[in-house]
């Protein structure tokens, strides 16, 4: 059976991320977010399927470098744990580095960019381009900047 890790920041990129979760029972899959209050109830409903990292923003100028770096570190260590085929990601900064540590060691990306943007790339959404095995968009419009992107309609 196939390893997917589905990862994404907390919020609207995880509240897009979980419309995929009829596929959770066709893989062998791994959930990762940053911990926060609002998305405790994954471990409880998917037990040791959920991994968190440090909730970060970078409205906190000081102390967001010195998180990231900690999530990057954590992702290389969760991504040896899980050993994913596939990484499929709706985003942001949470995701980045996993999407590059898995590129590196053979995963699969699959990015779909926010249904929020129409027409405006997104920052992770340019960093994940060029290495993407499947880049998904959620509007037509957004062919013209991401012209290998697929457009496959709305996760919603």
């Amino acid at each position: 059976m196939k390893k997917v890790l589905f990862i994404a920041s907390t919020g609207g990129h995880l509240s897009e991320l979980m419309q995929l979760e009829p596929m959770f029972s066709h893989y062998d899959f791994s959930l990762i977010t940053e911990k926060t209050k609002s998305n405790l109830y994954l471990k409880e409903k998917y037990k040791h399927k959920v991994s968190y990292l440090v909730y970060g923003t970078k409205d906190h100028k000081l102390t967001y470098p010195f998180k990231f770096l900690y999530n990057c570190f954590k992702s290389l260590f969760l991504y040896f744990r899980i050993r994913p085929d596939y990484i499929i990601t709706t985003g942001v900064h949470t995701a980045g580095p996993m999407c590059y540590i898995g590129k590196i060691f053979g995963s699969h990306i699959i990015y779909i960019e926010t249904l929020a943007n129409l027409t405006t790339k997104t920052i992770t959404g340019r960093l994940i381009y060029p290495i993407a095995s499947r880049f998904i968009i959620q509007w037509k419009s957004m062919k013209e900047l991401y012209p290998n992107g697929v457009y496959e309609g709305w996760i919603y």
